[in-house]
């Protein structure tokens, strides 16, 4: 009889799994319903091979049928371990009256943003009312590299093979930016960022106990174009995810200079 350790899988559970996360990886605030078709599509799959998996995930209660013919949305049990995971995050139930106060002063879209599956995903938003116009950001959306909480985030994350894993996804160029921009903020504690089409983020860490929590950023475009106006708002931000560091217990203000 073969030898065979428990909970030892195959090279096909494994890629079985590693496919699954891709396909839940496609859902998202701009794409909360997908067919079959379009998850081969996106995932170059064979549109059979793409359905055997969706209908098997329904069943799982991991995916349900959505309201077009042949779609699915994410499913109950999703939900379900979505709030269990929110539900450890202490930083979320803390974050709200600091988003505020902080939109409030700089009259900017304040943000909340946790480490996903190797990007930073929003996790709260809180708007500047007083204003007509704003930038802003949906709940659930994954920032890419472009932004500032995802430089802040490796800056700190204390997993090696996380951080050279994103670093690797890049090409060369990008990838020689991104370390500058991670030792700058190692060094000055907060990252300014100018992302796509004028507009700019400014983030700082959120520290527990156990290391980088969170990130609070702000977002806006010509508030922050001119350097004067931008000192203050990242003085304002830093201080805001230093308070709320306080109240979540962690004495962490920096990380190794590796």
């Amino acid at each position: 009889m073969a030898n065979t350790e428990v909970g030892e899988g195959t090279s096909f559970d494994i890629q079985s799994v590693s496919r699954v996360g891709q396909i839940l990886g496609l859902y998202g605030p701009q794409t909360t319903e997908l067919t079959a078709a379009e998850v081969a599509d996106r995932l170059g799959l064979n549109r059979t091979t793409a359905y055997r998996y969706c209908a098997s995930l329904v069943a799982a209660g991991i995916l349900d049928r959505g309201r077009r013919r042949g779609s699915f949305v994410l499913g109950g049990l999703m939900l379900q371990l979505g709030i269990q995971a929110l539900g450890r995050r202490r930083v979320v139930d803390l974050a709200p009256p600091y988003l505020r106060e902080l939109s409030s002063a700089v009259g900017l879209t304040a943000v909340l943003s946790l480490w996903g599956a190797g990007v930073p995903v929003v996790a709260l938003v809180q708007e500047d009312a007083a204003r007509a116009v704003m930038v802003t950001v949906r709940p659930g959306t994954r920032l890419d590299t472009s932004s500032a909480q995802i430089r802040v985030f490796l800056a700190h994350l204390t997993d090696h093979q996380v951080v050279e894993s994103v670093l690797a996804s890049l090409p060369p160029a990008e990838r020689a930016e991104m370390e500058a921009a991670i030792y700058t903020v190692r060094r000055s504690g907060s990252c300014f960022a100018t992302l796509p089409d004028g507009f700019y983020s400014v983030a700082a860490p959120v520290f527990d106990d156990d290391g980088i929590a969170a990130t609070i950023a702000v977002l806006g475009a010509d508030q922050l174009a001119d350097p004067a106006s931008r000192a203050a708002v990242i003085a304002r931000v830093a201080d805001t995810a230093a308070a709320l560091s306080d109240q979540l217990g962690s004495g962490a203000t920096t990380t190794d200079s590796r």
